[in-house]
């Protein structure tokens, strides 16, 4: 792994790697916060209906500064924090009436993890170079 991970930088260059694996967090980082968004809204959740949404989405809401400075040890963590949701996406996936969202939720969570640790790695070799921001 290793090997094809060092053969891809040396043939695109980290430029080009490092933006497009940020561009994959965005996108992915976005579909998982509309998608918890969605699911708590359709919750029935008594008197406060934001309370799903907010403890759903504060984790990734959190992180927001990290991705927003560009920073890769925040993005270390995210992809971290994103194999809660692709675990929570699986249960999702398993109940009945749900598994539509479980699936894109899970996806939506591996591409957040995929992206977040592609970019922390190629954006600390970027860094190292002096070829940062």
């Amino acid at each position: 792994m290793r090997r094809w991970v060092e053969e891809l930088e040396s043939r695109h260059g980290l430029g080009l790697l490092t933006e497009r694996s940020r561009r994959l967090v965005l996108v992915s980082y976005v579909l998982l916060v509309a998608l918890l968004v969605w699911n708590g809204l359709a919750m029935e959740a008594g008197t406060n209906p934001l309370t799903p949404i907010v403890i759903r989405t504060l984790p990734l809401i959190l992180f927001l500064p990290s991705i927003v400075g560009k920073r890769a040890r925040g993005h270390a963590w995210l992809s971290f924090v994103s194999l809660l949701y692709f675990v929570q996406g699986v249960m999702l996936a398993t109940l009945p009436g749900q598994g539509l969202l479980g699936v894109a939720e899970s996806l939506a969570a591996l591409a957040l993890f995929t992206g977040c640790m592609f970019y922390a790695r190629f954006r600390s070799r970027q860094v190292k170079m002096g070829h940062g921001e």
